[in-house]
């Protein structure tokens, strides 16, 4: 049983297990190999002076050696920091800034786009360029070492003791409302995930498991450690277009893929007649729309769906098992194994069967809370009464989440509580209004957002992406709206636009973007 989190590729080398671990491109890896080169790459971070629990972020494409690297901090006793590659130079330096980071992982390509902000990063001692070396930069009180050099440094000490509470890494929100949140999760947190998932999805070394989530997102991350935890296959890939993904299940034997709804939504529209290995999809990041769960149905009929819940600060809260997928469609499921979702109301009091409250997680996965920022910590991560006589307190994550709980332990999401839109003295999830848009069928993407209004403070804008080819009428969306919502839900504008919505750097709709893009235009129009 492993207890840290290089252990998953450690425990399944020495058990023997003979799957290959790792795919990329034309590339292999068994776990020997893989443990292997994790090891040289864990004595060259201790031969750079990575010390106990310091920093190490990762700033690529998903590709061997950022597996590696990532590993490689564990198993050093460092921490890892996988950084979206999708992040321009100053939210790089932000992040490195952050959390003091102290050897960053990234090509020349890279590193050349971060040559005006790394300076500002004063604890960089260590810059390890992956891929061609030539022409690499200077930059003062920086050691720059390409990886293969890294790789044939001599151990000058010997990994850090580590126990499962320790820090292991540190992965940043998005920040579409701020500067981004650095979570920090403990060994423990990783592993025991990567148990509860494996569990539930039936994971075994026959799984085949296609990553194309970024690694710095924890359900993207999630891929590889429920791959290690059972000696599985995983496949990484870097995806051009929705449709390179399913030429890959097919080339790959993909059994199991995980993807948020927008591309969820992209990949419904595409032709799924050659994919026979597939034994699974999952969808969390966002409500999965019930159109797109039916052509994803249709097209994959043997393909079991798993429809799920979670939040970085404590991974994964919920899912829905398959077989419930045809009665409860817009529920987030009952809690995953070894975790306590709880509804509760602002006094913390437990909410009735069909009350909206929020949803508070408790259990393993909870996390260390918020690097460097106990305010914000405080905020989510507070004490939950149990017992009356424990003198330490549990403590628990608030989501910020709005859900329901039925009678027979099925939560339904209703909407994030910064995203709940006021209007004539109602709180109206957004995610209400797009389910109706989507259900027409005739819409790709949408948006739901509120925009100042001079009477009612907010008015409920819909913004919509058509589909290429297809002629929408905003007539008929607002009448679909219409028979469907409550007169205080009605969108006051809908707005079709060409090309696709704002994303965040998780390829999820970013709605707080897409309402600042838009607020002079909605400002002007007449509602």
């Amino acid at each position: 049983m492993p207890h840290l989190f290089h252990e998953l590729v450690f425990n399944s080398a020495n058990d023997g297990v003979t799957t290959e671990a790792l795919v990329y491109q034309q590339q292999r890896l068994d776990y020997a190999a893989l443990a292997q080169e994790i090891q040289l790459a864990a004595n060259a971070l201790l031969a750079l002076g990575l010390g106990r629990e310091e920093r190490l972020a990762i700033y690529l494409e998903k590709r061997f050696e950022t597996v590696i690297a990532i590993f490689a901090a564990s198993a050093a006793g460092g921490v890892f920091v996988p950084i979206n590659p999708l992040l321009k130079a100053a939210q790089v330096a932000y992040i490195l800034k952050d959390c003091n980071v102290r050897i960053l992982v990234t090509s020349v390509d890279r590193l050349n786009l971060l040559i005006s902000v790394l300076p500002e990063c004063h604890d960089l001692h260590t810059v390890i360029v992956v891929g061609s070396t030539e022409n690499l930069p200077v930059i003062t009180g920086v050691h720059m070492i390409s990886w293969q050099e890294a790789m044939t440094l001599p151990r000058s000490t010997r990994p850090y003791r580590c126990i499962d509470s320790d820090m292991a890494a540190i992965l940043y929100t998005s920040g579409s409302t701020g500067k981004p949140k650095g979570v920090v999760l403990s060994h423990r947190n990783l592993v025991t995930g990567a148990k509860s998932v494996s569990q539930y999805l039936k994971n075994n070394q026959d799984d085949r498991i296609l990553s194309v989530l970024p690694l710095s997102f924890d359900y993207g991350l999630s891929q590889l450690s429920t791959t290690f935890y059972v000696g599985a296959t995983n496949v990484l890939m870097n995806y051009l277009l929705p449709r390179d993904i399913i030429h890959e299940v097919i080339r790959k034997s993909i059994t199991g893929l995980a993807a948020v709804p927008s591309l969820w939504i992209q990949l419904a529209q595409l032709k799924w007649e050659k994919v026979i290995t597939l034994r699974y999809i999952t969808n969390s990041g966002g409500a999965m729309p019930r159109a797109t769960l039916n052509k994803l149905r249709c097209a994959l009929p043997n393909t079991s769906i798993f429809l799920m819940y979670g939040l970085t600060e404590a991974f994964r809260s919920s899912f829905l098992p398959p077989e419930e997928v045809d009665k409860r469609p817009n529920s987030i499921g009952k809690a995953i194994p070894n975790v306590e979702v709880l509804v509760l109301r602002e006094d913390g009091s437990q909410c009735a069967p069909g009350e909206p409250g929020e949803l508070v997680h408790r259990g393993p996965l909870v996390s260390m809370g918020y690097w460097n920022d106990a305010e914000k910590t405080a905020k989510c991560f507070k004490p939950l009464s149990r017992q009356s006589g424990l003198t330490i307190p549990e403590i628990a994550v608030w989501s910020g989440d709005t859900v329901r709980m039925d009678e027979e332990g099925y939560l339904y999401f209703i909407g994030r509580c910064d995203d709940m839109i006021k209007t004539s003295g109602y709180r109206v999830s957004p995610t209400e209004i797009e389910e109706i848009i989507y259900s027409t069928e005739c819409v790709a993407e949408a948006a739901a957002i509120g925009v100042p209004h001079p009477t009612l403070g907010q008015g409920i804008i819909v913004v919509v992406v058509p589909l290429e080819g297809v002629n929408l009428d905003s007539e008929a969306l607002l009448s679909a709206c219409k028979r469907h919502l409550p007169a205080f839900m009605v969108p006051s504008l809908i707005k079709l636009r060409q090309g696709h919505l704002l994303r965040n750097p998780n390829n999820k709709i970013d709605r707080k973007s897409i309402a600042q893009e838009f607020l002079d235009i909605f400002m002007s129009v007449e509602i």
